[in-house]
């Protein structure tokens, strides 16, 4: 497979970036759902009546590719429902009707540390999973030989257009990520650290650099800010120079990946034991009068969120959990803030409405500016045609769903949604 890092033209919209973040406490409901990470939905331990605190466990991991979950707010356990989460599977939620104290859980103090076994079980205990998006529980993607693995990449590019909550975390808690990185390096054994930051983030690329130069090992890289140069594929390759190959994780070329607001939170809970219960999540869109960045309690509503940073400028036609390229939208404003909520936009009519779409005109601009050098135009013939094998040989697995094909088309075709059900077909063919 060829590998291009091509990027496309979007609107940076980084209208947070130089406001300083604000923080939510006067919070009235949370709601809190069991599956929030990739694997099995955590199991809860709290029933409806029980008192609870910041920092309360009220659901536990259920096996080893699970993640457990906190309180983020203090007061009463007045529900469990079913939440219907975005891949259309039902799961156990947890209502808490705060009493506006936001008291935390006694006993809450820093874990022990002393060994690899002891770090990734910190990890594991502190509900920590993936920030960039993805929600993979962090403690696993870590447990790896390091001997092997030789670098760790932090990755805070952050180039889908908005988003700026990674950007507040490393100009904020630049102390959190480097007591983090100091842990990894002694009791993981990593030898490299390179911080990818987007070289549009100038005071973050300096507080990174200042980190770096205390961490025998660590070396930042300022990233292309344009679209896609965030993508694990592109970082992996900026970094070390090397291709990812299809289907493979960056272990098998000797790197691992983490998001650097994954790393932050990862550092708090080994200098406080303060379990993950709150998240940087960038409120903007065309519809947003006042954007700012909210560090929320995870589980607060939408719509308590936007109500939080002030009117709206007009009524949203969408809203999106998210960037506008590989976001996903929301049914209705009662949906929570998750772990993995890094945006929330309220995007107008005018930015949404569906332009008319047309036949292909083969211009071959989806394929000159995919990423990872793959077609989408034949892909959409060969799914037209359900040709499984096809499909497979055209390598469209390989996707990574950043809709440049599908922005550039001049005949508006959907083909980053086409992707996608293609890639569907190709699973359950060969389930």
């Amino acid at each position: 497979m060829a590998f291009f890092l091509n990027s496309i033209p979007v609107p940076l919209k980084k209208n947070t970036a130089d406001k300083p973040s604000v923080r939510m406490t006067d919070v009235k409901t949370v709601m809190i759902p069991t599956l929030m990470h990739q694997g099995t939905p955590a199991t809860p331990v709290v029933k409806m009546g029980d008192l609870v605190k910041v920092g309360t466990k009220i659901a536990q991991a259920n096996g080893e590719l699970s993640s457990r979950i906190y309180a983020s707010v203090s007061g009463k356990v007045t529900k469990v429902c079913d939440y219907l989460t975005a891949s259309g599977k039902y799961v156990p939620a947890i209502v808490i009707t705060a009493d506006g104290e936001m008291a935390t859980e006694e006993g809450l103090t820093a874990p022990t540390v002393n060994s690899k076994d002891e770090l990734l079980a910190a990890i594991r205990e502190s509900g920590v999973v993936g920030l960039g998006g993805a929600g993979f529980p962090t403690h696993v993607k870590l447990n790896v030989d390091f001997e092997n693995v030789e670098t760790l990449i932090v990755n805070g590019t952050e180039c889908e257009p908005y988003v700026t909550s990674d950007n507040h975390v490393m100009n904020e808690r630049a102390g959190d990520i480097e007591f983090a990185l100091n842990a990894f390096k002694k009791h993981l054994g990593i030898k490299h650290i390179v911080i990818g930051v987007g070289n549009n983030k100038k005071t973050s690329i300096e507080n990174m650099k200042e980190l770096a130069s205390r961490i025998e090992g660590a070396e930042v890289i300022a990233l292309p800010s344009t679209y896609s140069h965030g993508s694990e594929e592109a970082i992996v390759f900026h970094a070390t120079k090397k291709v990812l190959p299809q289907g493979k994780l960056p272990a098998h070329i000797g790197c691992v990946v983490c998001n650097v607001t994954t790393i932050a939170e990862i550092g708090k809970y080994l200098k406080t034991g303060m379990p993950f219960v709150e998240r940087y999540v960038t409120v903007d869109g065309s519809c947003v009068k006042e954007p700012q960045c909210v560090i929320a309690p995870i589980g607060v509503s939408l719509e308590e969120l936007f109500a939080f940073v002030g009117e709206f400028e007009c009524d949203p036609e969408r809203v999106v959990y998210g960037g506008p390229m590989m976001g996903i939208t929301v049914p209705s404003l009662s949906a929570p803030v998750l772990k993995t909520t890094n945006s929330v936009l309220a995007l107008s009519e005018k930015e949404t409405k569906f332009p008319k779409e047309t036949a292909c005109i083969r211009c071959g601009r989806c394929t000159n500016n995919c990423p990872l050098g793959i077609a989408p135009a034949a892909i959409e013939k060969a799914y037209a045609r359900k040709d499984v094998e096809e499909l497979v040989a055209l390598q469209v697995t390989a996707c990574m769903e950043c809709g440049s094909c599908a922005y550039l088309c001049p005949a508006h075709r959907p083909l980053v949604q086409t992707n996608k059900l293609a890639k569907a077909l190709v699973k359950e063919a060969n389930n």
